[in-house]
């Protein structure tokens, strides 16, 4: 199951480019119009943008699936689910995008990935409650991000890794992607791990 990972975070790297080289623009809800790129959209729609250039004859045999409902809760969704022969595959995933679209940075992201607190949904408690969910297969969690010149992605994974470590099959695998259309997300990297939760083929 390693290494249907691995090909999923290589495949998901390749398509973040072919779906920025479309020149997407994110409208918000307000009507804000964003600078060109997949760099400003959001999580939810960044994975939907991604997902929608896999080549759908090299994975027709696997069945992936958006927005999985917990066992054990309903209300929750598991962000992806990959289904083969093999087995089957739950992820959840994360975003790290440090600037916004104008350039300033936003100080609240390293909750998004570090927060000890369930309530704030980070990468770090998503893995606990993938653990704890039910899900009949394997677990994984995966974070993209923007890379900047003074400020490394490379900087928040490493944090993640060492707060993470005792729930993760180390090293995780990861594939860069970079020459982006938008000004300040140019370039970034997709990181995912295994989860430790039983014997992992």
């Amino acid at each position: 199951m390693v290494s249907f990972l691995n090909k999923f975070l290589e495949e998901f790297a390749t398509s973040i480019v072919l779906a920025d080289r479309k020149n997407p623009q994110k409208i918000s809800r307000t009507g804000r119009v964003y600078q060109h790129g997949i760099g400003p959209h959001t999580e939810d729609e960044t994975v939907d943008l991604a997902l929608s250039e896999f080549p759908k004859e090299k994975w027709k045999d696997c069945r992936l699936t958006r927005a999985v409902p917990y066992p054990l809760d309903k209300k929750k969704k598991c962000d992806l689910s990959l289904t083969s022969s093999t087995g089957k595959l739950f992820i959840e995933i994360k975003m790290m995008r440090l600037f916004g679209d104008n350039g300033k940075t936003n100080d609240n992201i390293t909750m998004h990935i570090l927060s000890p607190y369930p309530q704030q949904r980070s990468a770090l408690t998503d893995i606990q409650k993938l653990k704890e969910s039910g899900f009949d297969g394997e677990r994984a969690i995966v974070i993209y991000g923007y890379d900047y010149d003074d400020y490394p992605l490379t900087t928040m994974i490493d944090c993640f890794e060492k707060l993470a470590a005792g729930d993760l099959h180390t090293p995780g695998a990861h594939f860069e992607f970079d020459q982006l259309v938008h000004p300040i997300h140019k370039r970034g990297s997709v990181y995912g791990w295994m989860i430790k939760t039983g014997e992992t083929s």
